[in-house]
């Protein structure tokens, strides 16, 4: 039987050509995936080891603060204390914090979050052993700075040129002393990084005399574990040790834990393609049977049992996954590879490294690729071997009995319509529990559908059949027919395009209507011209609050000022803010009470936490202040609750009295005129031209919102396609066999006066009809689901609400339809050319 097997896969090898391309599309994407994160992953972990390997002992502070509210540090007495332990080769000190350097053009080097800045700790030798100076030396005094050579490659800065620095402070200007490289993972991974001076680096960061960090190095023959204990008995309160080679295993399992998510996310977009293929392998095999029942029968008549029958069949699916798989395999080794070579093109900086095949990888991919054929191939085999040699023998095409198809209809309408109550279900529940019983219900109405679909595509299919043949004539009128001959053939082909469509639609219903959710939101809710915050994320030094207060053009400014208030036990996040503006850049709708109480040393709270907490306007409250203080606080006003704005607004006197740092996130204000190009550079002189902060207008907010979704959209919509490809070709596929089943009848139609022009529009219409059937059952259910999985956050986004991108489905059923014609291109050129006299011959 095994012969028989590999003689018949053999035979029809172009038939199952496009099964194989089904399954190496997705062992590709799997094995890719799988190689790409080992890559990656055993990159990162040299890497981190190597930046561990002369350290035995690791010091940090828990970056807390004192009392008084400074932060935590390690001193240099302390440090000195360790360097005279016996066995202590070397004790390195560090402080960082943010610093970016400009470019030439005054624009910031890097991404805000990435660009740090650090001490330079040249041993007695003048070296940094964290360091290596392709050019210049490092930092000697204040006014110096060194780059890493990626930020000065991209400043175009040489040594000896000035270059202007921004931390949380005003902008300065420093001379650059040397341009290196490093092993800090960070730097390699695109971040910038700027080295000061030592005495510079703690002013600027902490406080001089004082180090966030160090290293310990042991002398030869110590002992790490030893070493610990000693250091640890020397820290002070809010510092800690641990051995390097414990701080480069965390490091290694946090790498592997946040490539593991990775992973994850694209094995389960390679399991949706694997999903839809399993359809197209099920279709030719279901159609490869048919085409050989006689064959089958004869099998049977000549002593073959059903058991032998049916192995025969999946030995031929199992070497046509065997050969996908090994294809599939070496394509997704050379993806992983270029991919690894792409984000470097783009900026992201991988460590050099192999390319990493391990043995799990290459069985996963393996497995993968031949249980998926098995598994679809076994229901046609099933089918197989259950026809009977007589009956076989006297009929080419064995019909479903009725039974069956009641049984099958019977139960595809009860899991549909146990999916659909699962989908409304976690519509009401409208939480995170809700989302989870739509992904239950989503999955159960997709099984249900496609079970359905043969069912459903004649009613559908015969709804387009009078325009077919009005506009088309006889070839419009035998597609109609032809796309309903076969139900459950044309059920199973338009199936893989409704689970991708589905899966775009849903997605794309759920962006658009978040992304004017986010856009209402914007506008509704700000009345300020501008918002300038740190690009880091970080603080804004109250230098900027003055500044802009003292620029001219401005009429309101107000502060977003952290701070927090306890009242009853109970934590509640507040703002200091400015009175008399802070109502001139939000759009606060007053409940009770009035927003002016807080120029007289008032609060004033949103309705939502007025409501939970039963405050009033009016209500005076005993809190805690953030510096411990007790105190009483008024409420003078209840406002409509604003995302912009936090729930408890302090005048900022009132904030500024109990914090001895002011932590200022956000600037807010309106200028003269609006929003402008001339007020726009306005505000950055008056803020010194200062690269490390970012000045963006209403556009701009509404732009880096809209962005985020726009991302998210286009990289679903990347790993979707994949699954989309396998459902091309399982149009091409099934129009493909169809042909060649149907040569004696296309020998016919030809032979009765049907050229060679009509014979191709018929094969391209059945395309276009099965494709756009599919497509437009992908389509609504993809809506119902964006439905659903919108009112689960619409109660947290008050401006949600639903959007139908019509003009995106509208797309989506073009495309539809023009895969149609692209997939029957080579089946519709291949019926044409048939000889009729050959095709009439044909069995």
């Amino acid at each position: 039987m095994f012969r028989t097997a590999l003689r018949n896969v053999l035979a029809h090898k172009a038939r199952l050509l496009m099964t194989v391309l089904a399954v190496m599309l997705g062992v590709a994407f799997v094995s890719g995936t799988l190689i790409f994160t080992d890559t990656l992953g055993n990159a990162f972990r040299n890497q981190s080891a190597k930046s561990y390997d002369d350290v035995a002992v690791a010091i940090s502070t828990s970056g807390g603060h004192r009392d008084g509210g400074t932060p935590e540090g390690i001193d240099a007495a302390t440090l000195e204390k360790i360097r005279a332990l016996d066995g202590v080769a070397g004790v390195t000190g560090r402080v960082s914090g943010f610093a970016g350097a400009a470019d030439r053009d005054g624009k910031l080097i890097g991404s805000g979050w990435s660009t740090s800045g650090g001490n330079f700790a040249p041993g007695k030798d003048g070296e940094d052993p964290a360091y290596t100076f392709t050019s210049g030396d490092g930092p000697a005094k204040d006014g110096q700075i060194a780059l890493d050579r990626a930020s000065a490659d991209k400043g175009g800065y040489h040594v000896g040129d000035t270059v202007r620095v921004a931390t949380n402070g005003p902008v300065k200007e420093y001379a650059l002393t040397g341009v290196f490289t490093t092993e800090d993972g960070a730097v390699n991974a695109g971040g910038s990084l700027v080295l000061f001076q030592e005495a510079t680096a703690q002013r600027l960061f902490l406080r001089a005399g004082e180090f966030q960090e160090a290293t310990v190095t042991a002398a030869p023959g110590a002992s790490d574990t030893a070493l610990l204990a000693e250091v640890k008995s020397l820290l002070p309160s809010g510092a800690d040790a641990r051995t390097g080679q414990a701080l480069a295993d965390e490091q290694a399992k946090q790498i592997e834990d946040g490539l593991g998510n990775l992973d994850t996310i694209l094995l389960v977009f390679a399991g949706i393609a694997l999903f839809v293929g399993v359809f197209l392998i099920a279709n030719t095999f279901s159609m490869l049977i048919a085409q050989r029942t006689r064959e089958l029968a004869l099998m049977r008549a000549v002593g073959a049992s059903r058991r032998q029958v049916k192995r025969s069949v999946l030995m031929e699916a199992a070497v046509v996954g065997l050969v996908a798989s090994a294809v599939g395999f070496a394509v997704g080794t050379g993806l992983a590879a270029a991919l690894r070579s792409a984000m470097g093109l783009i900026g992201g900086k991988i460590p050099a490294g192999p390319l990493v095949i391990a043995p799990g990888t290459v069985l996963a991919a393996f497995a993968v690729g031949v249980l998926i054929t098995v598994f679809a191939a076994w229901l046609p085999a099933r089918r197989a071997a259950k026809i009977a040699p007589v009956a076989a023998m006297s009929s080419v095409h064995a019909v479903a009995g009725t039974r069956s198809l009641v049984v099958r209809n019977s139960i595809g309408g009860a899991v549909a319509l146990l999916g659909a109550a699962g989908i409304v279900g976690g519509a009401a529940a409208a939480d995170g529990n809700g989302r989870k019983l739509i992904a239950a219900g989503a999955f159960l109405a997709l099984i249900g559908i496609i079970v359905l679909i043969p069912l459903l595509s004649r009613p559908c299919i015969a709804l387009v059949r009078p325009l077919l043949t009005r506009v088309f004539g006889v070839s419009g009128k035998l597609a109609a027919q032809n796309a309903v001959r076969n139900p459950r053939r044309t059920g199973a082909t338009a199936s893989a395009l409704a689970i991708g469509l589905t899966l775009v639609t849903g997605i794309s219903v759920l962006g658009v209507t978040l992304g004017q959710a986010v856009d209402r939101m914007t506008t509704d809710n700000i009345k300020a011209d501008y918002l300038v915050s740190m690009a880091s994320g970080d603080a804004l030094d109250s230098s900027a609050l003055t500044a802009l207060r003292k620029a001219d053009g401005i009429t309101a400014v107000s502060p977003q000022q952290a701070n927090w208030l306890t009242v009853g036990g109970k934590h509640h996040a507040a703002s200091g803010v400015t009175p008399g503006d802070v109502e001139k850049l939000f759009a606060l709708k007053t409940v009770t009470g009035s927003l002016d109480s807080l120029a007289e040393g008032r609060i004033a709270v949103d309705d939502d936490t007025a409501r939970n907490n039963h405050w009033k306007a009016g209500d005076t409250l005993p809190v805690t202040f953030e510096d411990d203080k007790k105190g009483e606080v008024t409420i003078g006003a209840v406002y409509e609750a604003n995302e912009f704005v936090s729930p408890v607004l302090l005048p900022e006197d009132l904030a500024n009295a109990h914090t001895e740092t002011a932590d200022i996130r956000e600037i807010w204000l309106t200028t003269e005129g609006g929003a402008s190009a001339a007020n726009e550079q306005a505000v950055v002189d008056a803020l010194g031209d200062n690269p490390a902060m970012t000045v963006m207008d209403r556009q701009d907010m509404r732009d880096m919102f809209g962005g985020f979704v726009n991302l998210a959209l286009n990289i679903m919509y990347g790993l979707l396609a994949m699954a989309l490809l396998i459902a091309v070709l399982g149009v091409v596929n099934t129009l493909a066999m169809s042909v060649f089943e149907r040569k004696q009848e296309i020998g016919m139609l030809r032979a009765i006066g049907l050229d060679r022009a009509r014979v191709k529009r018929m094969i391209r219409l059945e395309a276009v009809v099965i494709s756009l059937f599919g497509a437009l059952v992908g389509v609504l259910l993809g809506t119902f689901l964006g439905w659903a999985i919108g009112r689960t956050i619409a109660a947290a986004l008050p401006q949600y609400e639903l959007v139908i991108p019509w003009g995106r489905i509208g797309i989506f059923l073009l495309l539809a339809a023009l895969v149609g014609v692209l997939a029957s291109l080579w089946p519709a050129r291949s019926a044409a050319r048939l000889n009729m006299l050959t095709a009439i011959k044909t069995e």
